[in-house]
């Protein structure tokens, strides 16, 4: 049977996902207008630097619980490396949808609020009730895909 766009972008996702080199969760995100992929990026390291899968995890060696002290990172989250890809390549995404294995934490919630992006498209949640308060007050909405059915996480009333 032939994927609906959301089930076909996030499955795309996934598959981005795969190319992590997070030794704790593998992310991946890809940001879409009118049906076309404009970027796509995945949790890991910067460009040109030593992967945690090379040196080890900065996290799990001072035994930091998942949600907390992102800047104890040598990674960047996959939200943020397909902002970033836009960015580099001077891709406008004012507008775009974004499809996350994951819902947001907040630091990337605020990212997508600032770039100007109205929808995420997730397959799982993630516990930052920050990040979801946020993007609803900016009026992003966010929707959660299961097994190919849609279900709504929260959206604004804007």
């Amino acid at each position: 049977m032939r994927p609906s766009w959301d089930d076909y972008f996030l499955e795309i996702a996934v598959l981005v996902a795969t190319r992590s080199t997070c030794l704790r969760r593998s992310v991946g995100a890809v940001i879409v207008k009118d049906k076309r992929i404009l970027t796509t990026g995945y949790n890991g390291a910067p460009s040109g630097l030593a992967h945690c899968e090379e040196v080890g995890c900065i996290r799990e060696q001072r035994k930091i619980p998942s949600g907390e002290r992102h800047e104890l990172c040598r990674g960047l989250h996959a939200e943020q490396n397909a902002i970033l890809q836009a960015a580099l390549y001077g891709v406008p995404i004012a507008g775009a949808t974004l499809y996350c294995t994951t819902h947001p934490c907040v630091a990337c919630a605020k990212m997508i609020i600032n770039a100007g992006m109205k929808e995420v498209v997730i397959a799982a949640s993630y516990p930052d009730e920050l990040s979801a308060s946020l993007l609803a007050e900016a009026g992003v909405t966010v929707r959660r895909l299961q097994y190919g059915a849609e279900r709504p996480v929260h959206a604004s009333g804007k």
